[in-house]
């Protein structure tokens, strides 16, 4: 205890000495905590932009170098530019929708391995996939995938009974 006070209180009247200390120094440098929620302060001055009196200085800069950036030039729409793209025939094997079918492509037999019948799935899947087919053939792709994704899945789950 220093004359009478607790450590805590001692430190406390010093503070406040010191804070008003600052208010009566106007040409030193100002400590706030701007937009902070930890205890971090800065030190401000008067003469601050309000970027950085609000902390927004970085993202200010970054936009500042977006405006140095040209757009990309358009080129004007003429009527030789509006026609439409021929379309892709439609390839024949996302016609075949059938179980028979797709089994018959992917040709699952009793000697498939775990690993071969994946092989065949991914095989299948990269010809197959709705992601990699024109959006009007996406709901073929997806049926088509469905029926690969069931026929592989019980060849495996008949391999997983056999082999017990």
């Amino acid at each position: 205890m220093l004359l009478g006070q607790s450590l805590f209180q001692s430190v406390l009247t010093r503070l406040d000495e010191e804070g008003k200390q600052d208010e009566d120094e106007t040409d030193q440098p100002r400590f706030r905590q701007a937009e902070l929620k930890a205890a971090f302060v800065a030190a401000t001055t008067e003469a601050d932009t309000d970027s950085e009196a609000t902390g927004h200085a970085a993202r200010d800069a970054y936009l500042d170098l977006l405006a140095d950036i040209p757009e990309p030039e358009t080129e004007p729409v003429g009527e030789e530019d509006t026609e439409q793209p021929a379309e892709e025939p439609t390839p024949p094997h996302l016609l075949r929708l059938a179980e028979s079918e797709i089994a018959e492509e992917l040709a699952v037999s009793q000697t498939d391995t775990a690993e071969t019948l994946a092989e065949k799935r991914r095989r299948f899947a990269k010809d197959n996939h709705p992601d990699r087919v024109p959006e009007a053939l996406r709901d073929n792709a997806t049926l088509r995938m469905k029926t690969a994704n069931l026929l592989i899945d019980r060849a495996i789950k008949d391999l997983y009974w056999r082999s017990s």
